[in-house]
């Protein structure tokens, strides 16, 4: 309730076959998010929860031996599943978040040697708080690029979480989806039609011109110690797509593009450290950014 924007973003995520990063404080219905969209797309669902003890074996799985077989049999992890909620991401040091690169890259895993295949769709929604918390690690550069968006789930407004109390002494238990409401109102074949569908939307050339004027002033701008790689301006082209198919029509304009932009690249760019210290934030700087940019007809 009352997340709207977050809601449509997954949603982007979803038809642009993308990894997603939610980011906000427990307790804001992260979870229950991204639980809610597997079922409501009849997708299979696992969720990891991210310890700093967990290991990579945890995640991906691998190869026991069976004395009565006196063979190795294959014990699968958590992410052969379509959709993953690798919950609290930053609380595993970085050679665990590191087993993820190869399958949300890839679509496959590698065990002992031996590459495996993922479902299809292979989606990850990793949460994650706010990176001042005691007890996290920062997400490695080369992981956080591999996420087609990073989303900021904040808190509720006033009357939106007075209703979810509401809701609450009604009887809605988030942990028990089973008894709620949610339904599925689409199965694998019409995912992948809708796929198509967001995949045959039209973008002109002066639209290519302005993604690569956003990602190209990204590079260029005073205030970022680096800019954002030409994987920002594929995802550009991918969530702006989507957003247009989304809202009924098969051609991308400006606003589209310019409205899911912050939240592209708010994870692929490093302020200077004296941005930083000034207080200002790097959506500040990217939202600047974007406005300066002249937009084509």
């Amino acid at each position: 309730m009352g997340q709207e924007k977050v809601v449509d973003q997954a949603l982007v995520a979803l038809l642009a076959n993308g990894h997603v990063l939610l980011e906000g404080v427990p307790g804001i219905a992260k979870t229950l998010l991204v639980r809610t969209l597997a079922r409501s797309l009849s997708l299979t669902f696992k969720r990891v929860q991210f310890t700093p003890d967990l290991m990579p074996s945890d995640i991906i799985g691998t190869n026991i031996f069976d004395p009565k077989a006196v063979e190795f049999t294959l014990r699968r992890g958590p992410i052969f599943t379509q959709i993953l909620l690798a919950d609290e991401i930053n609380r595993t040091p970085p050679k665990t978040q590191s087993a993820l690169l190869e399958a949300m890259e890839e679509r496959q895993t590698t065990i002992d040697g031996e590459t495996y295949p993922l479902p299809d769709p292979f989606i990850v929604f990793a949460t994650q708080n706010p990176i001042e918390f005691e007890g996290t690690y920062p997400l490695p550069e080369a992981q956080q690029d591999r996420f087609l968006m990073k989303v900021l789930v904040e808190y509720p407004g006033a009357e939106t979480e007075m209703q979810v109390y509401r809701n609450f002494h009604r009887g809605f238990r988030a942990q028990q989806l089973e008894n709620s409401d949610v339904q599925p109102v689409v199965d694998h074949a019409g995912l992948v039609a809708m796929r198509n569908e967001v995949n045959a939307v039209r973008i002109d050339e002066p639209i290519l011109n302005y993604i690569y004027s956003i990602v190209a002033k990204s590079r260029e701008s005073f205030e970022i110690q680096f800019g954002a790689s030409p994987r920002a301006g594929l995802a550009m082209i991918a969530c702006s797509k989507a957003l247009a198919a989304m809202r009924a029509r098969n051609f991308v304009t400006p606003d589209d593009v310019k409205e899911l932009s912050v939240a592209i690249l708010r994870h692929r760019v490093a302020l200077r450290a004296d941005i930083d210290t000034q207080g200002i934030s790097v959506d500040e700087v990217l939202t600047d950014l974007v406005n300066s940019i002249p937009v084509p007809r």
